[in-house]
């Protein structure tokens, strides 16, 4: 068995200053270089005569170069044409902005050019192709008449020398990979071997094989990230000692008879699993996912005062200071009379009253405490935290959420999310989370019509809003940003707010938006929904909390340039009283993906199917920002195109860690080494390893 950790240097062909090239691309060791996978792969297998190309195809053939030249256009771009042929024809083979492109070819040479085939008059071109120049030697044969792998290199490195540098690797070193798995995972869900797996990725005998491979190499990447998840999830429900909250008492039958509304079965169903968790002395942790307007908040109101009634202190964390503001009114204005003493704590107090705050949460003067980010900051002490409740919890990142909990010894963790997360992403982000729904809204709610007008046609989106006005309801326009700038042009929500009061002078028009003072805020939202106001003029400030019943209308400018979860979030300001409500979106798309986010809006209103769109388009890493959650990067495996693999690595992996809790059986010891090298991050906790 080779070393496969000794440095790539010593691999014939690589010499310190390629060396630190491959360094930039994270390659330092063999093993490294046995992992770095093509990015896609040519097949070059089936070679054509000229004569046999089909103009828009993408083709592979060999040929020898006749004659080449330069010459340069008016505007000064050089262009580089070969003239190739075989005994069926002749194709021009050309390149843009690359006059070195003369020093490298000969009169005479045998090439494999690969490109898409058109028609240029009355010749057949092919523009920017992938070439390979044939020496006559035997390692031609990596390079052409097969699959031929494409790598992600950086500029000073070219595919044909890293393909051989690849080629003596897989040759020499693939054999002394040790395989991972256990025979029964293998044989169960019918995956070749490693090194089968590694030579074939590289370079496959077949389109077969190669799907072979990837299934295989895939499944191993979802399996380890699978069984740090199922660690975590075992440590939190075996080892770790929480909170243990009465859930039956006076206090909670106080808090049920404010209520002046009753819940819905949905939510029934979740306040009962959520009651399992806090009566059990292990830590609950939860993820509450339901579509805005669901009713989230009062389900956390109610876990919140099960944890105040066994005397703990509970908190709320949100991401804005709108957001806790508003909470904090409507929470106190619920449970004072209960005699539940609330408080606010945000970024923008004064030195002095944030202290006199902090006093009175550290000696368990209050018993609930609402705030945003200031709650983590250093110098907030609780004196007996038992549960935290995380609102829009997208918006922490891992440490944050982390720093939270850390404030006393295991309390509850809720979180909570109106941006619904794809199961195939919530059994990778949130493997280790036990998961509620609250899959039915409110009787009683409005029918929301999601419209679309291109920018010229943005009047007709102001008629709509100024006819809902003129019956009594009210309306938001929500701009991308708060004022003009140089850089952009976009319409600012400071300038609109102008020109919409020019443009109705009857109507009363407030604007709203992050730079405000919080007093200043904290008067525009409570005129607003005492109908001082008819149209709001904000940013996305208004994205998450607004409980506007009267507000009928959601107009969201430059539609757009929002992310599909933004839109639908925006568009769940509306729709919250008895009548016919209006999202309507303005924009002027110039990518595809723009106009599919604005089609997913016009065709769906149901936020887990607009969650699964979004991943669609988005992709796993950028939708939730994947890595902020302590995942370990995938190579190779995509968590929406290899959903179905996933499952399958979930299963087993799940399976394995209740089997075998420390990975201690001789047949896990390779899976247990690879999991600790591979989760070292805190946030998994692996210490359970050992």
């Amino acid at each position: 068995m080779k070393d496969l950790s000794i440095s790539a240097r010593y691999i014939k062909g690589v010499g310190p200053s390629k060396l630190r090239l491959l360094n930039r691309l994270g390659i330092e060791t063999i093993e490294d270089l046995l992992y770095c996978f093509p990015r896609r792969y040519e097949d070059r297998s089936k070679i054509k005569k000229i004569g046999e190309l089909r103009c828009g195809n993408l083709e592979t053939m060999k040929v020898k170069v006749l004659t080449f030249g330069e010459r340069r256009t008016r505007k000064g771009m050089s262009i580089f044409q070969l003239a190739v042929g075989d005994s069926t024809g002749v194709i021009h083979a050309t390149w843009f902005n690359q006059p070195y492109m003369k020093d490298r070819f000969k009169t005479g040479q045998g090439l494999i050019l690969y490109g898409r085939v058109e028609r240029r008059r009355t010749c057949l071109q092919v523009n920017n192709p992938e070439y390979e120049i044939l020496t006559g030697t035997k390692e031609d044969s990596v390079h052409m008449g097969r699959i031929v792998p494409i790598y992600p290199l950086t500029e000073s490195l070219n595919q044909r020398w890293f393909r051989n540098v690849m080629k003596f690797v897989v040759d020499n070193y693939a054999g002394s990979i040790v395989d991972m798995l256990p025979y029964g995972i293998r044989v169960r869900n019918d995956l070749m071997l490693l090194k089968g797996a590694i030579r074939n990725i590289h370079f496959p005998v077949s389109e077969i094989v190669l799907k072979k491979a990837r299934r295989r190499l895939i499944f191993d990447e979802f399996l380890l990230l699978q069984v740090g998840i199922a660690l975590k999830r075992a440590r939190v429900k075996i080892d770790l000692n929480g909170c243990s909250h009465d859930t039956g008492g006076s206090l909670i039958e106080s808090f049920k008879k404010t209520l002046p509304f009753k819940f819905t079965n949905s939510q029934l169903k979740v306040i009962r699993e959520i009651e399992q968790d806090m009566k059990s002395s292990k830590p609950m942790n939860r993820l509450l996912q339901g579509d805005v307007g669901s009713g989230k908040t009062v389900v956390a109101l109610y876990a919140l005062i099960l944890a105040v009634q066994g005397r703990y202190q509970a908190a709320l964390m949100v991401p804005t200071e709108i957001l806790a503001e508003q909470h904090y009114r409507n929470i106190t204005g619920l449970v004072q009379d209960m005699g539940v003493k609330t408080v606010l704590l945000s970024g923008d107090l004064k030195t002095e009253e944030r202290a006199r705050r902090m006093h009175m949460i550290e000696r368990g003067a209050v018993d609930l405490i609402i705030g945003t980010h200031a709650l983590i900051q250093e110098g907030v002490h609780f004196k007996r935290l038992g549960l935290a409740v995380v609102d829009e919890q997208h918006k922490f990142g891992v440490m944050q959420r982390a720093s939270l909990k850390s404030k006393s010894t295991n309390p509850d963790i809720l979180l909570m999310t109106a941006t619904p997360i794809p199961r195939t992403l919530a059994l990778t982000v949130y493997g280790d989370l036990d998961v509620s729904i609250i899959d039915e809204l409110p009787p009683g709610r409005g029918d929301i019509k999601t419209l679309y007008f291109e920018e010229k046609n943005r009047r007709k989106a102001y008629l709509i809003m100024a006819e809902q006005v003129k019956i009594g309801r009210q309306a938001y326009v929500v701009y991308p940003i708060i004022e003009d700038s140089e850089r952009s042009n976009l319409r600012a929500a400071t300038k609109m707010h102008r020109e919409l009061v020019n443009m109705f002078p009857d109507l009363r028009i407030g604007l709203l938006h992050g730079r405000m003072k919080s007093k200043e805020k904290e008067r525009i939202m409570r005129d607003f929904k005492e109908k001082n106001i008819d149209i709001l003029v904000s940013t996305v400030v208004v994205e998450v909390g607004l409980d506007i019943p009267n507000a009928s209308t959601m107009v969201i400018e430059h539609a757009d340039r929002f992310g599909l979860s933004q839109l639908h979030q925006l568009r769940g300001r509306v729709g919250r009283g008895r009548f016919t409500s209006y999202c309507i979106l303005v924009g002027d798309p110039k990518s595809d993906d723009a106009r599919r986010r604005l089609n997913v809006m016009l065709k769906t209103q149901d936020g887990f199917e607009i969650a699964e769109e979004d991943l669609e388009i988005r992709g796993p890493g950028e939708f939730f920002g994947t890595r902020q959650h302590g995942l370990p990067g995938l190579k190779i495996g995509n968590i929406v195109r290899d959903r179905g693999i996933m499952e399958l690595a979930r299963t087993e992996a799940f399976e394995l860690v209740k089997k075998d809790r420390f990975l201690c059986a001789p047949e896990n010891r390779f899976i247990r080494g690879t999991v600790k090298k591979k989760f070292s991050m805190k946030d998994l906790e692996l210490s359970a390893v050992g």
